[in-house]
């Protein structure tokens, strides 16, 4: 306990992490209040539990920010699927690929065509989302201007929330978008952990510990899966001088277990709600349509599981071969003059690197499906309604990995602060 203290101690005494984690904090305390903004001119309670039915999974690793109707609602949603998009269009576009090649100027461009390309997914997103979350008889002024007045404002919405993701990024601590995103998630788990310390009562209090031991057991595998990595040795050549011998180092390439991060689970959950919803449009012609339809908005459902837990693996498997390229990282050390140890440089390298991510990729992908769809089993043995969605699935996983990678930042500030003490120490005993 008293290591932890001195911790945190630490991180006070450094001025710049100080003033990032005050920014941090301030940023997302703006983002909080614009959260629990309604939007003019609808009654929230009539339509707060229709939209948490509708949007049901989706509400939930949003933080429930769906189911509120405020200004934020859409979030930075449109600026993940512009960013997804960019990163597609990469791979399709030679002259994508080209900008981003351009070092920090080329990533400043790219980074412009996606807040372009957010607002107009904003627009789409703005009116998809009122279109399905509200009715005529919940809204109180005249539909078409509520229309139009809530589109400007939940697509201005978006683009402030995209502004503070990267003011988190750049003057805090974190990711901005993914801090965003846990901060909506983290908001609802104490209602949650009230909830069903409620459900469960006074006869139930060694049930509900239990319960918070699984919980407690299972961010731990989450920690463990996130931090896995498989590291391939590299050797770089020797370089003979007249006097020295340069280079021979030994280092490794770190690949993780979960190189897709969580961007599977939001293009599975993604997907799974448009077809929903393109079934719903159609269930008066095909009244079959109307039952499937239901099925995928009920995260319960042995259909919605299955396919949820399918699109996870094949999404795992291409946002991997989008993000990780082996034959690029094979040219990149033949250029560094590295190799693998008993692999030959060029082609043979990048067919030795895409075996190792098959391997890696494929138990990582089941594993992530198997928390993907954990919370349906939370719910199947009897956890309440809030608190059975955070037994796995998204939300607990963007919670973990953003966790992880501002506690990593935090890290690499007390780690550069133990180096600035040690060096003075040696020049005071000079």
């Amino acid at each position: 306990m008293s290591k932890l203290f001195k911790i945190i101690k630490d991180v006070f005494l450094i001025k710049e992490l100080r003033i990032r984690i005050r920014n941090t904090l301030f940023f997302l305390l703006l983002f909080r209040i614009g959260s629990i903004i309604v939007l003019p001119g609808i009654d929230v309670t009539q339509i707060s539990g229709h939209a948490k039915r509708v949007f049901g999974l989706l509400d939930s690793f949003l933080g429930g920010s769906l189911s509120q109707v405020s200004i934020f609602s859409v979030g930075v949603t449109p600026y993940i699927s512009a960013s997804i998009i960019m990163q597609l269009l990469s791979i399709a576009w030679p002259k994508i690929q080209k900008i981003q090649r351009d070092g920090e100027m080329g990533r400043r461009k790219v980074a412009q065509i996606s807040r372009i390309l957010t607002i107009f997914i904003a627009i789409f997103q703005s009116f998809q989302y009122l279109f399905i979350a509200t009715g005529s008889g919940n809204v109180s002024i005249n539909r078409t201007f509520f229309i139009f007045i809530s589109i400007v404002i939940l697509t201005a919405g978006a683009i402030f929330c995209m502004w503070l993701g990267e003011k988190i990024t750049d003057k805090g601590i974190g990711n901005g978008v993914t801090m965003l995103m846990m901060v909506g998630i983290v908001s609802s788990f104490p209602a949650a952990l009230y909830q069903e310390a409620l459900y469960r009562g006074s006869k139930g209090i060694f049930l509900f510990v239990l319960e918070l031991f699984v919980l407690f057991l299972i961010v731990l595998a989450l920690v463990a899966f996130t931090q896995a990595t498989r590291r391939v040795p590299i050797q770089y050549a020797r370089q003979l001088s007249t006097s020295t011998i340069y280079g021979g180092q030994r280092q490794y390439i770190p690949f993780k277990l979960n190189s897709a991060g969580v961007m599977p689970i939001i293009f599975a959950n993604l997907l799974i709600f448009c077809i929903s919803c393109l079934l719903g449009f159609w269930k008066d012609k095909f009244a079959w349509f109307d039952l499937i339809s239901g099925m995928l908005r009920d995260d319960t459902s042995w259909l919605f599981n299955f396919l949820f837990a399918f699109l996870v693996i094949v999404f795992t498997f291409f946002y991997t071969a989008i993000t990780v390229n082996p034959v690029q990282i094979a040219e990149d050390m033949k250029r560094a003059n590295s190799f693998i140890p008993g692999v030959t440089s060029g082609n043979a390298t990048a067919r030795f690197l895409d075996g190792i991510l098959d391997r890696i990729t494929l138990p990582g992908a089941i594993f992530l499906a198997i928390i993907a769809i954990l919370p349906a089993f939370g719910r199947i043995v009897g956890l309440s309604f809030p608190f059975y969605r955070f037994f796995g699935g998204t939300s607990l996983l963007i919670m973990v990995s953003s966790m992880l990678e501002t506690l990593q930042q935090v890290e690499s500030y007390l780690l550069m602060r133990r180096y600035e003490v040690i060096i003075n120490k040696g020049a005071r005993l000079q």
